[in-house]
């Protein structure tokens, strides 16, 4: 078996963490998303070239900053597309010298000499210099505690929505790529509710659609999304694996954002129904 590339290996390894943090099975990650279970599998072990989307929708759902995952999906990306190999820095060739003679160190022949050891030493000074940062980019990105620049600097690249107002109605926010980071908003404070869990309301100005989010749930706890003349839509707790990630309800196409208004509702006996409202 052909052994991964370092970028690549470094990429699965990370991935692999998200996906840890997010407490989802594979067949979990392939309900969310548009990518299949066994897609999922090749991911996390490098077997397969990763989507830039399905990197962020990871993130999305593991509720982590998406910028380290992607500056490794960058490096790694190049590594798949050859670019690394095809346009990586080369040193210039360096020529014969030229042949031993009498007041070598004199004269027109000296002077060939010191611009000749000139011209190559800038050469492959030039080349030490892009390797260098190369590496401090390599170096950044595996101790993100640096805070390097050269993290930031990666372009954005976002994936295009999959919907936008009515035509999100009763949607999934993660499929339709709404709730990517950057792209989704909480509309007021989040809530805390007496059981502990915590409800907020999201809503992306990108595809004009609102949301109902929870965390820190039990099993059995609900959230109901509602708005005037539209369908409310809700999620439930189902198993532990749910409870230490986010939840979601189905999207709201379109709402006045005023009007929207999430309930929770906890697990039989815990406690009573609890109501936000956009502050």
């Amino acid at each position: 078996m052909t052994a991964l590339a370092p970028e690549c290996a470094a990429l699965a390894e990370g991935l692999r963490a998200v996906k840890a943090r997010t407490g989802l099975s594979l067949t979990g990650l392939a309900e969310r998303t548009p990518y299949s279970r066994s897609s999922w599998e090749r991911y996390l072990n490098g077997k397969k070239p990763v989507p830039r989307q399905a990197v962020e929708a990871l993130c999305a759902m593991a509720g982590e900053p998406s910028a380290r995952l992607l500056a490794l999906w960058e490096l790694a990306d190049a590594e798949w597309s050859g670019r690394a190999r095809s346009t990586g820095p080369t040193a210039p060739p360096v020529p014969a010298a030229p042949p031993a003679s009498a007041g070598a160190g004199t004269g027109a022949l000296g002077r060939a000499r010191r611009e000749y050891r000139l011209v190559v030493g800038a050469g492959l000074a030039v080349v030490a210099a892009a390797m260098t940062g190369v590496l401090i980019v390599v170096l950044s990105v595996l101790n993100p505690g640096t805070g390097h620049p050269a993290r930031a600097a990666l372009p954005a690249l976002d994936p295009v929505p999959g919907c936008q107002g009515r035509t999100c109605e009763g949607k999934d926010p993660d499929r339709m790529f709404c709730g990517l980071p950057g792209r989704a908003d909480s509309l007021g404070p989040e809530h805390r509710t007496a059981t502990g869990a915590h409800v907020e309301i999201r809503y992306s100005t990108v595809c004009a659609a609102a949301w109902g989010r929870i965390w820190h749930a039990r099993v059995g706890d609900t959230i109901e999304l509602s708005a005037p003349g539209a369908r409310s839509r809700r999620t439930v707790i189902e198993n532990a694996s749910d409870t230490g990630v986010y939840r979601f309800t189905a999207m709201i196409g379109a709402p006045a954002r005023s009007t929207l208004r999430l309930c929770f509702l906890p697990v039989s006996g815990a406690g009573r129904k609890e109501c936000v409202s956009p502050g």
